[in-house]
């Protein structure tokens, strides 16, 4: 077996979706796990999306679309990013893919050469770090931990900056802890970038799960760094659409062409029907949304009041997203029945073998001090859970 390719033994198994696989396999044996692992909202995906992806099963749209994805889905796709984004594109800026991770490798796929720095900030989405293993990049990480709010600041970039950064990878709102940049802060990032050649990857795939009056403001419409920047959205997370595994990207042409000859090679268009459901959740309007967010505001309250009444856990308060990433190191080097603390890692294990809750180790993200709980589920399971953690750490009190 030392044949096989040591560029992919070096990659780790995503810890997200390890998390939620163990959850759903100690389930099957019938244990009664709760998983707060899941980057998923709890709620179905609207109706009139689903009526959409039945009507195109039915008028046999089926076959092969366009490699970039059918014409009236791009024109759709570029109607949002002008509309709520203030970005300009024709077609030929546009790639859809099959889900925002495919979009988010494929821009990395065509920009970065052996050796290129990538630079983003921990905590980060557990994808950043090994997508630039596979571009043969080199991660350049600044680190923002609970102390600093989980924020880095223009300085941080500069320093972080040397002649071999190619791209800054940024996410707001952020996965996994929920920060919002402010229109002010990501303008003073924009001046960093602004007579430099770097390429900057936004990730805004939360940019409509957002509370507290923040407002999404996107990077790319910084009009010095329009020909630089990769807007990268999709309808996961907004539209309930987890698993429809659709994408897209928006972003200079060149760059753009080069992501469609990868992807021609390697998934071709993404599935017709994912596509065709997309196009009616992009342009039909629907008060879903705002009635979604609302909910996981009144679970983001309720579970950061109860996490901060908890002793030994600093829990921040996010703005965006669905995730609490909340400080444990005050556990570690505890022991109970035999059973140390060392980590994240063994914090998460604790918790499910005595208590059958699944969280994700913040070792995942680039902060071994924390772990990520998501409150995409029912306000009776966040209930319960907290009671079981709770359970689970008085006794190291």
């Amino acid at each position: 077996m030392n044949r096989l390719s040591e560029l992919i033994s070096s990659i780790e198994e995503s810890r997200t979706v390890a998390v939620s696989s163990l959850a759903k396999r100690l389930k099957a044996e019938g244990k009664n796990v709760l998983n707060f692992g899941a980057g998923e909202p709890d709620f179905n995906t609207p109706d009139f999306i689903k009526e959409a992806a039945i009507k195109a099963i039915q008028n046999n749209f089926t076959t092969y679309t366009p490699n970039e994805g059918y014409p009236d889905l791009l024109k759709a796709v570029i109607k949002k990013f002008k509309d709520e984004n203030d970005l300009d594109f024709k077609p030929e800026n546009i790639l859809v893919s099959n889900g925002v991770k495919h979009s988010l490798y494929n821009i990395l796929m065509a920009i970065c050469n052996p050796g290129d720095e990538v630079i983003f900030q921990s905590p980060y989405w557990v994808s950043y770090p090994e997508m630039t293993k596979l571009v043969k990049g080199k991660s350049v990480i600044i680190d923002a931990g609970v102390e600093k709010e989980y924020k880095i600041l223009p300085a941080d970039l500069e320093k972080a900056i040397t002649p071999k950064t190619k791209v800054f990878i940024f996410n707001t709102p952020s996965n996994p802890t929920g920060v919002v940049y402010s229109k002010d802060e990501i303008l003073a990032f924009a001046e960093v970038f602004k007579n430099k050649e770097i390429f900057i990857i936004s990730d805004e795939i939360y940019e409509k799960i957002i509370f507290d009056g923040e407002k999404h403001f996107a990077i790319g419409s910084v009009d010095y760094l329009k020909d630089k920047t990769i807007t990268v959205n999709g309808v996961s997370k907004a539209y309930a659409m987890t698993g429809w595994r659709i994408g897209y990207a928006g972003g200079p042409k060149e760059i753009i062409k080069l992501a469609r000859n990868l992807q021609s090679h390697s998934t071709s268009n993404a599935a017709s029907i994912s596509q065709a459901a997309s196009y009616a959740a992009l342009t039909q309007p629907t008060d879903e949304i705002n009635k979604m967010v609302e909910e996981f505001r009144q679970r983001r309250d309720f579970i950061v009041a109860e996490l901060n009444k908890t002793k030994g856990i600093k829990c921040p308060l996010p703005k965006g997203a669905f995730y609490v990433f909340y400080d444990v190191s005050s556990y570690y080097g505890k022991h109970v029945n035999g059973f140390e603390i060392k980590d994240s890692t063994s914090f998460c294990n604790y918790l499910l073998n005595e208590q059958n809750v699944g969280l994700v180790p913040g070792i995942a993200f680039g902060n071994d001090n924390c772990v990520r709980m998501s409150y995409a589920c029912s306000q009776s399971q966040i209930e319960e859970g907290l009671e079981r953690i709770y359970k689970a750490l008085v006794r190291f009190h």
